[in-house]
């Protein structure tokens, strides 16, 4: 058994919530949630893990435990989320980890490690997305179109994604089995974004969201010059963002390990021993001795290795 301590810091003057569990010389490993749940995601996960690394799982500001400042005492950006978590690495003394990134959990991640690129000794990405490809156009055209042209026209269809029928659709899209996914999450989820004011917030993101897309050719870069070790673990039912966001990776990372599950945008929730197999597997191959990045890789430096097509099981 592991404990798994519950615990806040004041990071800018706002209270971020966080779990933490493992030894403290371990190796780090961050896990980044996304919407519209929180590090209440990862409960299986972290203790799954901790017995070898040093998890840490904050909520976002915004979700979960963490403050929810209004939409006029605090920039929702995804620029601001990224300095809320840096500076609770800073605060922890935490200089180097490996993170694992799902949906909003993979732009605060990506802009973590376009900042410190040396930080970042692994990357484990669950349906979060760094390519155009991942989007899959039915979901998303309603939220491009509101991000262009905010108006109560626009906004009425994406205010949908707050009902309890879309946060379950969520979670059960492209599952197999759907009953092997807890009910509480949607619930639990819904409660939290339904909190009041909560709404502003997740429109503002929502508007912000057009923000990520622009950053990926930086982000592509980043991975062609630090040739990070990456596993994309993927539901390949999600249609949020879809298997060809995983098979992607390849172009930049012919090494990156891309696998395919049976499951949705919530893998974890329905193929948790599969998952935590293959993330096991990879973290105990790339974080057995500190990554070395090659010479010149900062954010200066191109690589020579081509890219080749990623083998997807």
């Amino acid at each position: 058994m592991v404990d798994v301590h519950h615990r806040t810091a004041t990071v800018d003057g706002h209270r971020v919530f966080f779990r933490e569990a493992g030894p403290a010389d371990a190796p780090v490993v961050l896990l980044l949630h996304g919407f519209p749940t929180s590090s209440r995601m990862f409960r299986r996960l972290i203790p799954a893990l901790a017995d070898r690394y040093h998890v840490i799982a904050p909520d976002h500001i915004g979700f979960g435990q963490s403050d929810t400042p209004s939409t006029a005492e605090f920039t929702y950006t995804f620029d601001a989320l990224a300095d809320v978590t840096q500076g609770l690495l800073d605060q922890l003394g935490i200089e180097r980890f490996a993170m694992y990134v799902q949906d909003y959990g993979a732009p605060i991640g990506w802009r973590l490690a376009l900042r410190r690129p040396a930080s970042v000794t692994a990357v484990i990405s669950q349906n979060g997305n760094a390519y155009s490809d991942g989007f899959v156009k039915s979901f998303w055209a309603g939220l491009w179109e509101y991000a262009e042209a905010p108006s109560p026209e626009t906004e009425a269809p994406v205010r949908g994604a707050f009902s309890l029928d879309a946060i379950r659709w969520q979670y059960l899209t492209g599952v197999p089995e759907p009953n092997l996914v807890d009910p509480d999450t949607w619930a639990a989820d819904h409660a939290e974004i339904s909190r009041p004011g909560n709404d502003e917030v997740q429109l503002t993101l929502f508007r912000d969201y057009a923000t990520n897309p622009p950053l990926y050719p930086a982000v592509h870069e980043y991975f062609r010059r630090s040739q990070v070790p990456l596993l994309a673990i993927w539901g390949r039912g999600d249609e949020i963002f879809g298997p060809d966001g995983a098979t992607a990776f390849a172009r930049d990372l012919p090494d990156a390990e891309v696998h395919l599950l049976d499951g949705g945008h919530f893998l974890l929730e329905s193929a948790f021993d599969t998952a935590l197999g293959y993330i096991r597997g990879f973290l105990g191959r790339v974080l057995t001795a500190p990554a070395v990045f090659p010479s010149g890789a900062g954010l200066g430096a191109r690589p020579s290795a081509p890219a080749s097509p990623a083998k997807a099981s």
